[in-house]
């Protein structure tokens, strides 16, 4: 299992779109992708999940990657968040 935090510097936080191009990336692997914030913790391969954290600009999220391929899952993940949110 590989994990880093992450403070979202997005203005308007985790919101739709840039939860949706998450969800649809999360799918392209086999590991399991979930983001916890506080005590709650979400696959992000779910949309609706995503959005229903309610992730604002400044909150710092966990992300969890857990699975075969998460050697290689883990750094683009990383890199995601960092260009995207």
């Amino acid at each position: 299992m590989k994990s880093f935090e992450y403070t979202i510097t997005d203005p308007v936080g985790l919101h739709a779109r840039p939860a949706g191009v998450l969800a649809k990336e999360a799918k392209k692997y086999t590991s399991i992708i979930s983001i916890t914030k506080g005590e709650k913790t979400v696959d992000a391969r779910k949309l609706m999940a995503i959005m229903g954290m309610g992730v604002k600009q400044g909150d710092t999220v966990t992300v969890t990657i857990d699975g075969p391929d998460e050697e290689t899952v883990a750094p683009i993940i990383e890199t995601f968040f960092k260009e995207n949110f």
